[in-house]
């Protein structure tokens, strides 16, 4: 079985989100299990293809709209992710250092997607499954049915895993010209709310979609910025696969990025050692409990709440808890945290993969107030670490945590974006903290918990296999 991964972002390569850590670890758990998985993804000018060795392994030209552009396929030649990477790299176009935000991203992805199934047309590159991750691939699934150009991959299935539906891909109709030939009367199935929407087309032409998370899976019927109809119609397609972590890289026993290694049966000494480094490097008092953001901060995430929520959890329960938030995105939220100049709260604003390695081993509660979440992978590496999420029950994070007061339950959960739940939810943190023997037992018990990519990975082999039996079965 031949899995083709198509994607805009894998971590170690290019990672903005959650999209990066899946698509730089399923494939690769993948191919364990025995598959051929590979990934096809948009080449960036970063550190990972200055630093790799690729071998161009296609040089071709396709057509974008009335232009004709070159394009190369480069492979990272040794296979470093455990997987085979494959970069599409057109001059001008997809040859810059960011993943997103270019002005002309449309043409960027729309470019990349044609470049794709013009490449495994021309070289009869094997593929049983296209597996397109959000709407930078979206088309593919139209293409490949619709397109005499590509008719000669009708009968290849296509998967289509949505890590976050807010974000659609709109184009207007003025750009339908940008796609190679297709059959006219077909053309609604592009269309959503007037424009031509990659995700939609997604949803409604492939064999199958996915979701991050079982809950995610209901939630997109009410809450998927104007697609419910369309997810209320096609949900006999959809399957909630909650995302795995990649315990080769985030894993206290091995963690290089980490002052102190540590696992189950010495988890107290090692979430000690961890946490005076960090309190030394950000002058807080190791003795009180740490508390901690990571990630984007934006509007999604619930990171407008959290000065406030920092400002009053510091007032009112003074000299009892400390923060540290790491991460970056909206810069009013930016400057707000960063203005809170406060004793026990330290802001760090910027991406570091390494801090949050540190901050993981080294918190012992980690906050997670998203208004979305489709799966999130922050509280299953907290897990891991042994760090407590407090979350709101929301996507996956309502699938993955479970209440502390709840039988087997480690966590802490609130339901509302309400300022009063949140600061509720620090104050049972400050008494989990002041409880130690059962603070430890809660973190032998989450360490212990298997969220790794294995069970996972093996759910979508399933997937595939199903759809190609039944392919076969209508020959």
């Amino acid at each position: 079985m031949n899995i083709l991964h198509l994607s805009a972002e894998c971590y170690p390569v290019a990672k903005v989100g959650g999209l990066g850590d899946v698509v730089g670890a399923l494939p690769k758990y993948q191919n364990k299990l025995g598959i051929y998985a590979s990934v096809v993804l948009p080449f960036y000018d970063r550190k990972f293809t200055q630093e790799n060795a690729l071998e161009q392994v296609y040089l071709g030209s396709a057509e974008l709209g009335q232009k004709t552009f070159d394009f190369e396929v480069l492979k990272e030649t040794h296979d470093v992710l455990g997987f085979p990477l494959y970069l599409i790299k057109i001059p001008g176009l997809l040859d810059r250092s960011e993943v997103y935000s270019y002005p002309d991203e449309t043409e960027q992805f729309v470019a990349y997607q044609i470049a794709v199934l013009e490449w495994v047309i021309k070289t009869n590159f094997k593929v049983d499954v296209f597996h397109c991750h959000d709407h930078h691939s979206g088309l593919v699934p139209f293409l490949i049915q619709h397109s005499r150009k590509f008719n000669a991959l009708t009968r290849v299935a296509s998967v289509c895993t949505i890590h976050n539906g807010q974000y659609q891909g709109w184009m207007g109709w003025n750009k339908f010209y940008y796609l190679p030939e297709v059959d006219l009367s077909q053309t609604g199935l592009l269309d959503w709310g007037g424009c031509i929407n990659p995700l939609a087309a997604a949803v409604k032409c492939c064999w199958a979609y996915t979701t991050v998370s079982p809950s995610y899976l209901e939630e997109l019927k009410v809450n998927s910025n104007g697609l419910e109809f369309l997810f209320e119609l096609e949900q006999h397609k959809g399957i909630g696969i909650i995302n795995g972590i990649d315990t080769d890289v985030w894993d206290p026993a091995t963690d290089a990025m980490i002052v102190s290694n540590y696992n189950q049966t010495n988890i107290k000494l090692g979430k000690e050692a961890n946490k005076i480094a960090i309190c030394e490097e950000f002058n807080l008092d190791a003795k009180k409990p740490l508390v901690t953001f990571i990630g984007r901060m934006v509007l999604e995430k619930g990171a407008d709440k959290l000065a406030e929520l920092i400002e009053e959890c510091l007032s009112q329960f003074k000299n009892e808890v400390s923060f540290l938030i790491l991460g970056s995105g909206d810069k009013v939220i930016e400057e707000e945290i960063n203005n809170l100049k406060l004793a026990d709260c330290a802001v760090v604003i910027g991406y570091n993969e390494a801090l949050s390695h540190r901050i993981y081993a080294s918190a012992d509660f980690i906050l997670m107030p998203s208004r979305v979440e489709p799966c999130g992978l922050n509280q299953l590496y907290a897990l891991k670490y042994g760090t407590v999420p407090i979350v709101r029950s929301t996507g996956g994070l309502k699938d993955s945590v479970i209440d502390f007061d709840e039988e087997n339950g480690y966590g802490i959960r609130f339901e509302e974006l309400e300022l009063t739940q949140m600061i509720q939810a620090v104050k049972r943190a400050i008494d989990l903290f002041k409880n130690q023997k059962k603070l430890n037992q809660l973190r032998q018990l989450m360490m212990g918990l298997d969220f790794s990519w294995d069970q996972s990975a093996q759910q979508y082999i399933n997937l595939y296999a199903n759809l190609i039996s039944k392919k076969n079965d209508s020959i």
